[in-house]
């Protein structure tokens, strides 16, 4: 039977000491349900006992019901001046009524004498104390062993003294803690090794590390092969500096590479799901080049690559991207070849032989525009467009007349005023119209939005979510061209689009025509779709 391992999550404490990373009390509890219906063990919900936000969150998860994770309260030891049963700090931990409470101590004699500033026999007091006091109190006592390595390092003696005053305080498991990041792999088990012989086999040992060194990933892995019964660690690696170890490499590494079992292994298909949840409400870009659960991790590029992949997608995947909730990606790049074409004409639904030479022709149609600076990458609804007109199935939905776009700014003026002006022809119908906006691109997009939307009304539904622009190499100056890439999104779908011009309002142009034209085309689809065959 494959060992036990529990996971703990700790981003809603640790996670939200990240730069930029921030939750409302909603957040923090829509976070911490996901993180349930995962199937995490312990769910770490903040520090009662110094923000008074997180004290809130206890109160109000309190109204739901976890299916299988255990809410988790984190504290400190309690203050030199204060008895356990009068320390504020532990008393609020009591008061959260969680059935699991971790508390951190000082390891590293430095942290005694410089931080705390108190003798190394009262530090050992505080660790026993406190953690005595709150045995009674909870189903579930960790104590996380702040900065052991370093610790270890410096003073084993001190550090392992540090350990066996926790296990007379009764703590459940000790976490052995990278706290600055500074480990490396290598060095986990010669320390783990002295921890295990002098602690006993009875003791329960768990990893917390930080990836200053690029390897708390790493770390936390080799623990679990020393032993370590319980891996903390944060989603997508949030935390401060450099960040925690992340869980999202963690998991799929133990269960489907090392053979370790833990209840979210069952859930592990919704493991991007839940990476891209944490993003979205940390209102945090997702790292495209995340492993496992990143939109590149499974992305293949070159020609080559695809090729083999197709035949045996084992030749340059890992593992299957569907196990851990992934998709494979095709890259449309001048690196494509016939594979990455037929590929994604798979995808979009296109029905063309490898033979057609009609292939070839988008081949070359795509290292030309490529050439000129476009790229597909990021804007696959283009790269739709561009094979069905080189098919022939492309429908013109409007014609250009033309446009125009005015920026005025009067010196009382707060703003600048765009005014975008626009002739199209939709069938027989010409019509002229302008909008006013936020910039002359966005008013060059509203006014192409109203001459369209008494045709198509649908169009309403669609709304412009991202809008980039790259100066791209080559002429140096302001007759630089611009790649400019477009984000769209309706009730249904996203999608991308791009332009390249010397002009910025020509770029944009082209990515708003393509985004609108691809939202036009999959209604259409969607229509012939529903169009039931009459009975003869």
């Amino acid at each position: 039977m494959a060992e036990r391992i529990s996971i703990y999550d700790t981003t809603l404490r640790d996670g939200t000491q990240a730069e930029n990373f921030n939750l409302s009390l909603e957040d923090a509890v829509r976070i911490c349900l996901k993180l349930d219906e995962l199937g995490i063990d312990f769910i770490e919900g903040g520090w009662p006992g110094a923000n008074p936000k997180h004290a809130e969150f206890f109160r109000e998860i309190r109204s739901y019901q976890l299916r299988h994770g255990v809410v988790t309260a984190f504290g400190s030891t309690r203050l030199h001046r204060n008895p356990a049963h009068e320390d504020a700090n532990l008393k609020a931990l009591v008061a959260a009524r969680t059935e699991a409470i971790t508390i951190f101590g000082k390891t590293w004699d430095v942290h005694v004498r410089d931080a705390l500033r108190i003798g190394l026999d009262d530090n050992l007091a505080l660790i026993e104390d406190s953690l005595a006091f709150l045995r009674p109190q909870v189903r579930h006592l960790f104590y996380d062993a702040e900065h052991f390595f370093d610790g270890y390092k410096r003073n084993p003696e001190y550090a392992l003294a540090t350990l066996d005053r926790a296990v007379a305080g009764g703590a459940d498991c000790l976490i052995l803690c990278d706290t600055n990041g500074g480990t490396l792999p290598f060095e986990v088990p010669e320390i783990m090794a002295a921890v295990r012989r002098h602690l006993g086999e009875g003791v329960a040992l768990g990893i917390h590390a930080h990836n200053d060194s690029e390897t708390a990933v790493a770390t936390s892995l080799v623990a679990v092969t020393q032993g370590a019964s319980q891996v903390q660690g944060t989603f997508n690696g949030y935390g401060e500096r450099c960040g925690n170890a992340n869980l999202t490499s963690i998991m799929p590494a133990l269960t489907l590479k090392m053979g370790y079992t833990f209840f979210a292994a069952d859930q592990l298909t919704r493991l991007a799901e839940v990476s891209r949840f944490v993003n979205e409400l940390a209102n945090l870009p997702p790292n495209k080049y995340q492993p496992y659960v990143g939109a590149s991790a499974f992305a293949h590029k070159g020609g080559v690559h695809v090729s083999a992949v197709q035949r045996n997608p084992l030749t340059y995947e890992h593992i299957e991207p569907e196990q851990v909730g992934n998709i494979r990606r095709v890259l449309i790049s001048e690196l494509s070849g016939r594979s990455n074409i037929l590929s994604k004409a798979k995808d979009f639904g296109i029905d063309i032989a490898s033979t057609d030479p009609v292939v070839a022709g988008i081949l070359a149609d795509l290292k030309t525009l490529e050439n000129q600076g476009f790229q597909y990458e990021g804007a696959e609804a283009s790269f739709e467009l561009l094979m069905r007109r080189a098919m022939g199935t492309h429908r013109r939905y409007f014609d250009l007349l033309g446009f125009r776009v005015i920026d005025q700014k009067d010196r009382d003026d707060d703003h600048p005023q765009a005014e975008a002006t626009i002739r199209i022809k939709v069938g027989g119908d010409t019509v002229h119209t302008a909008a006013l906006g936020e910039g002359p691109v966005n008013a060059l997009d509203k006014a192409l939005r109203k001459a369209l939307t008494r045709f198509y009304p649908d169009l309403a539904q669609m709304k412009l979510d991202d809008y980039k622009v790259r100066v791209l190499p080559g002429v140096v100056g302001t007759g630089a061209r611009v790649r400019v890439l477009i984000e769209s999104s309706d009730h249904e779908a996203q999608w991308g689009t791009v332009g390249v011009s010397h002009d910025i309002l020509e770029a944009s142009w082209q990515a708003l025509v393509d985004s609108i034209t691809y939202k036009l085309m999959r209604d259409e689809q969607k229509r012939a779709a529903t169009v039931q065959p009459r009975e003869g």
